[in-house]
């Protein structure tokens, strides 16, 4: 197939897998060669030190950033990015096809990325008139549900300059399940906020993962990683150094999975 990106079906067994996955920018290698399994329902954090990779292969999961070389299959289809003088993210004819991909797999950023020039409720309707196609009437209907969801009903017509920082990630929360998606990817959905406000959010994802929603999750809260993940993936360099149960990497067997272990929990 000449195209940029491809859907061709696998038969895979898994919901969600990375096969090889590679991204640079410039001459820094900032992910090489990942290769992961992800089950439908599963938790799975990723872990590990700061430039490590962990954001950027959340990115590539879902094509905000593409990768070099290597493949994301999601339910039986792969992606994969073939070199081309096109930037294929920039190509029309695939803009469609990624946005219904993003809008499966939801994503929560660190810094909340609500429009500061809506409503609560518009964050939240803005991807469902234009991603899902609802009428305003059934956008705003889901976005009272979303929002109630999260706690946040009181806040529907409330702009982001009146809300907290952790009132404001819940509505990005909210945005994104609004959409329904399949898996959610948090990406240090906590790092931007003040320190009493990391709770509540921690809790609402932990809430989001006893739902049975397929998750990945990148954190430096590590006691929240242990308590909420089926899987723990450390990262360092680019690349997965060691991946188990809570209880495995507890006990890891890597020297490098020892090392950042005992720098952060002792």
């Amino acid at each position: 197939m000449n195209d940029n990106t491809s859907t061709t079906s696998t038969g895979s067994t898994f919901f969600l897998q990375l096969k090889d996955v590679s991204k640079s920018f410039g001459t820094h290698k900032v992910l090489d060669g990942i290769t992961l399994d992800v089950a439908e329902g599963e938790v799975v954090a990723i872990i590990g030190p700061s430039g490590s990779g962990k954001s950027t292969l959340l990115r590539c999961i879902n094509f905000i950033a593409a990768p070099d070389t290597g493949a994301v299959i999601f339910e039986g289809h792969t992606w994969k990015t073939f070199h081309s003088k096109i930037n294929f993210l920039a190509n029309k004819r695939y803009q469609k096809k990624l946005t219904t991909l993003r809008s499966d797999i939801g994503m929560v950023f660190q810094n909340f990325n609500v429009f500061p020039h809506m409503t609560a409720a518009q964050n939240v309707m803005l991807g469902l008139t234009k991603v899902r196609k609802m009428s305003k009437a059934e956008a705003r209907k889901a976005a009272e549900s979303a929002l109630s969801q999260v706690g946040l009903s009181d806040k529907f017509d409330q702009y982001p300059e009146k809300l907290s920082g952790g009132q404001k990630q819940r509505v990005a929360i909210a945005r994104a399940l609004a959409l329904k998606p399949k898996v959610m990817l948090f990406d240090e959905a906590t790092s931007s906020l003040d320190p009493e406000l990391v709770s509540g959010i921690l809790e609402e994802i932990r809430r989001l993962a006893g739902t049975g929603m397929t998750m990945v999750i990148v954190t430096h809260e590590m006691n929240f990683a242990f308590q909420v993940a089926h899987r723990i993936v450390f990262m360092d360099q680019g690349k997965i150094v060691e991946i188990g149960t809570p209880e495995q990497i507890r006990n890891p067997i890597e020297a490098r999975t020892k090392a950042f272990l005992s720098a952060i929990l002792n």
